[in-house]
């Protein structure tokens, strides 16, 4: 399984809570888990942390 977005890519996450919806910035690929699972950590330029997201969750922004 491969990583469809690359880092520095901007993405739409459409997350769990309303608070978390909206656009963000790729900053790290996380190693695929153990059930196929690809994940990333994403940042939004207004909160001082960053999210862990699924590819599922993301679409890219634009």
């Amino acid at each position: 399984m491969t990583h469809k977005f690359t880092i520095g890519t901007t993405v739409h996450f459409e997350g769990g809570a309303a608070a978390a919806r909206g656009i963000y910035k790729v900053t790290r690929q996380l190693p695929v888990e153990n059930d196929n699972r690809i994940l990333y950590r994403v940042k939004n330029p207004a909160e001082t942390f960053e999210r862990t997201a699924e590819e599922h969750q993301l679409s890219r922004a634009g």
